[in-house]
């Protein structure tokens, strides 16, 4: 697999998406998981000096039971306690590798070496996803790549996953990577995209928000470019797809919007589907049907389906973890998101006890392919949140206010967020939201925005709202606003801070 072609064609991969049912993926699921474990204690000196350190005895993990004993591993206790070498197959770096890093967001960056499968796996997914629009088939397609180019995996991985989707299935697809350059990626847009018959706009969705926003001051038609949208990096929510969606003229947002749940870690692991976001959807509206999936947790997850024959998931105590073969391969290994797996019987058993039809609520939708495959659902991370007077406030709460209506033409929907301390040691939430370019702000919008804010967090957080009856003014957020990308916070090209420390 080191820089080796699959033999097996991306088409019978994509056959098996499209047809196998959920006990077949189940049934493989857990025979990888077990798999990947045997040849990983038998390829990786680092990892059996990790068993050995706790005491397992690989031969006696012959189960998927017994799988259940074997420590979680992490980058703290697993990666960062042996060299890269010794982490990959064979104890060695001699294999053709391309090296990706970690943001560094929750600590020190983290380089991971990977193989050529990796890119071929998500060029599965993008062929899948090209294979619902039948553009793609008849006409031709550019791609807009505007992740970042550098050390991340987010530009190279796509750039790569759709050039080898485009070689293997004979789509007709070119490919522009402007990166975060704003003025690139419109310029595109603008001279280029209209030669084509549709065009893919790909990358971190409050980015491709500010393209699509800024899109009808530079006289650039969206409506006749057919556009389909790819994001990765970042959840949303279903009003965010539905106003880009709006935007864009975007003619099915089940088939030409798409979220994937990637890392640098491991790549392209897991992505919606158009049954998939519908099931968010009709989550979003029917608290009963939410309650049954998620009892104790206010924030929707991005819901995402993957392909086990690649890496499976579950969950240890709402920590999501993974195993994934690669040149450095993972077991059991928990990569800092939270969220848990279940399997689409599981999902279709929930909607039928509830009185929904999935599959033919997923048909009148428009949705033709409904794979069963198994889903993941992860929430935001909870180190990318902040306390409030003891409660968890999460970037969820600020992102669904600066979405409303009265604001959304006012607000870019960017911000940042942190838990300050006044003179006299009382704590307040301050929110720093990005304005829209030639957007001015008075004191009508700040008390609009303040109060928006307020009535997502008594709505959104049990402890917010007990907290307000106990505290009244004192839990209103206090907002400052910043002219269109201001240097301070909102630097354009780069990942957006939801939430940062304490500034001193």
């Amino acid at each position: 697999m080191s820089g080796k072609r699959y033999k097996i064609k991306n088409k019978h991969f994509i056959h098996e998406i499209e047809t196998r049912k959920s006990s077949y993926w189940e049934n493989i699921r857990d025979k990888n998981k077990l798999k990947i474990f045997k040849d990983t204690v038998a390829s990786v000196p680092a990892y059996r000096l990790f068993l050995k350190k706790h005491s397992i005895d690989p031969k006696k993990i012959r189960t998927i039971a017994d799988l259940a004993h074997v420590p979680v591993t992490t980058k703290d206790s697993y990666l960062r306690s042996f060299s890269v070498a010794n982490l990959c197959k064979k104890g060695t770096l001699m294999h053709p590798l391309v090296f990706t890093a970690t943001s560094g967001s929750t600590g020190e960056p983290y380089y991971f070496p990977r193989f050529e499968k990796i890119d071929r796996e998500y060029s599965i997914l993008i062929e899948y996803y090209l294979s619902q629009n039948k553009i793609s088939l008849e006409g031709p397609t550019l791609v807009v790549v505007c992740f970042g180019m550098g050390i991340w995996i987010g530009g190279v991985i796509t750039y790569q996953a759709f050039e080898a989707a485009s070689r293997e299935s004979g789509y007709p697809i070119s490919i522009i990577t402007p990166g975060t350059n704003k003025e690139e990626v419109l310029n595109s847009l603008a001279k280029l995209a209209p030669n084509f018959s549709q065009t893919i706009l790909i990358g971190y969705p409050p980015f491709i928000k500010d393209l699509i926003d800024e899109a009808a001051s530079k006289k650039i038609n969206l409506s006749k470019l057919n556009m389909r949208l790819m994001f990765a990096a970042e959840s949303f929510s279903e009003k965010f797809r539905d106003y880009l969606g709006k935007k864009a003229k975007i003619d099915n947002i089940y088939r030409d919007t798409l979220n994937v749940y990637g890392s640098a870690d491991i790549g392209a692991m897991a992505w919606e589907t158009g049954v998939s976001i519908l099931i968010k959807r009709i989550l979003t509206k029917d608290k009963k049907l939410y309650a049954d999936f998620f009892p104790s947790v206010s924030q929707m997850p991005t819901m995402a389906q993957y392909n086990p024959h690649f890496i499976t998931f579950e969950s240890v105590d709402g920590n999501i973890i993974l195993s994934a073969e690669n040149a450095l391969p993972l077991v059991r290994y928990a990569i800092g998101d939270h969220g848990g797996a279940i399997s689409f019987r599981e999902v279709e058993k929930k909607f039928k006890k509830n009185g929904y039809d999935l599959k033919t609520l997923a048909k009148k939708a428009g949705i033709t392919s409904i794979p069963e495959l198994p889903f993941v659902y992860i929430y935001e991370r909870s180190d990318f949140s902040t306390k409030f007077y003891g409660a968890i406030v999460f970037p969820e709460y600020i992102k669904s206010a600066l979405e409303r209506d009265k604001v959304e033409n006012l607000v870019t929907g960017k911000f940042t967020m942190f838990t300050r301390h006044d003179k006299k040691h009382n704590q307040f939430l301050e929110v720093n939201v990005e304005l829209k370019k030639g957007i001015h702000a008075d004191k009508n919008l700040n008390k609009l925005v303040q109060n928006l804010v307020f009535q997502e967090l008594i709505e959104r957080s049990t402890e917010c709202r007990n907290n307000a009856q106990l505290l009244g003014k004192k839990m209103l957020p206090k907002i400052t606003f910043w002219s269109y990308e201001d240097s301070l916070y909102f630097k354009t090209g780069i990942k957006q801070k939801w939430v940062k420390k304490t500034p001193k």
